[in-house]
């Protein structure tokens, strides 16, 4: 890196090197897909070579800045200010690119600051009190909250709720640091490993087919960690967590037992078995027989559910919402009569839920 030419660089720019700075050749961004660097520093990109690493730079650029983040090219003792929407129409060979600071707390190394802060003696009581247990039900309520965020289909609703999962991780993160256990910078150096080990399709010179292909490898891999690492071999549902709610945890039973074979050839295999189970239902002669026989009933759903590429988790949440919507739309017309829910008919009910059926809810 030739220093003298950013010191020249910041002359053209007429402004004083800022205390910290990204400094990079920009060819080192060419195979990235977005920044590599905490863009809550100003950024520093020399020798822009070409057209072609100039507009791969404002595609990655925009992944992170918005369109209108100003910034500033640099070439022959000249600087040109200009949007990032409009950066690359223009083109001199070798320039260099100034890109300013995003703004404060925009980097993940600045969240990770601003918790340990918050653990810190002079950090927030109720911050420093927690712990890994403490913390177990706001993990359970946040990853609920980010789930029904995604069934809403409501963006800034998801936005705000992944970065409530994401204070989650990094608060237990700093938790276990502090306990002399692991940093959140290892568990990001682990999950990054492992993916890379996990994907030698993608980043080594395995082919596979299709999905079922990775899948099936994925499972090899696991196999392969596991006796890596000494531990007892473990049946292949043994890593789907018991905590998972019944329809999630059904699904992925069986599509971890269909990755190696043990499926039905064609769906109508699926559906027999649905209608199996609600004759059994129809036949049962105890409670716990007609427990169980519903039971299998759900599970034979779920495999349906799976054949049609559909998350059975997700599918009855949305159909409860549906539902919830509806029956809330018949109690607002039981209030608008001035009467109770209690006080309709059926007949009375049935025709305010087909209301709300044409009304879209």
């Amino acid at each position: 890196m030739d220093f003298a030419l950013v010191s020249k660089t910041f002359e053209v720019l007429q402004i004083t090197p800022p205390s910290k700075l990204v400094l990079l050749e920009a060819q080192t961004l060419f195979a990235a897909h977005v920044p590599t660097y905490p863009p809550d520093m100003p950024a520093l990109l020399t020798n822009v070579d070409s057209r072609e690493l100039a507009l791969h730079l404002k595609s990655v650029l925009l992944t992170t800045y918005p369109k209108e983040h100003v910034v500033c090219v640099v070439s022959e003792g000249k600087k040109r200010e200009e949007r990032l929407s409009e950066f690359g129409n223009e083109f001199s060979e070798g320039f260099a690119l100034y890109i300013p600071a995003l703004g404060e707390g925009t980097s993940f190394e600045s969240f990770v600051e601003i918790v340990a802060h918050l653990r810190a003696p002079n950090g927030c009581p109720w911050d420093r009190e927690q712990t890994h247990e403490s913390l177990r039900k706001h993990l359970l309520e946040e990853s609920y909250e980010a789930i029904s965020a995604i069934d809403s289909g409501d963006f800034t609703d998801m936005q705000e709720e992944f970065g409530d999962l994401l204070l989650q991780v990094v608060l237990q993160s700093q938790i276990a640091n502090e306990e002399g256990q692991f940093n959140v910078h290892q568990a990001i150096h682990g999950i990054y490993t492992k993916l890379v080990r996990r994907h030698p399709h993608v980043f080594g010179d395995l082919k596979v087919d299709d999905v079922d292909g990775v899948l099936a490898n994925w499972e090899k891999l696991k196999e392969t960690e596991r006796k890596d690492k000494g531990q007892k071999e473990k049946g292949l549902l043994d890593g789907v967590p018991l905590a998972l709610p019944a329809l999630s945890q059904a699904q992925e039973y069986q599509d971890r037992a269909a990755r190696v074979g043990f499926d039905w050839p064609e769906i109508e295999g699926v559906l027999d078995k649905v209608k199996e189970e609600i004759e059994e239902i129809k036949n049962a002669e105890s409670d716990f027989e007609l427990a169980a026989e519903i039971g299998d009933l759900f599970f034979a759903l779920v495999n349906v559910a799976r054949w049609k590429h559909v998350d059975a988790e997700s599918a009855l949440r949305g159909t409860n919402l549906k539902f919830k919507k509806r029956f809330d739309y018949v109690g607002q017309g039981a209030r608008k009569q001035g009467r109770n829910l209690s006080e309709l008919s059926l007949e009375e009910m049935d025709g305010l839920w087909n209301d709300a059926k044409k009304h879209g809810f």
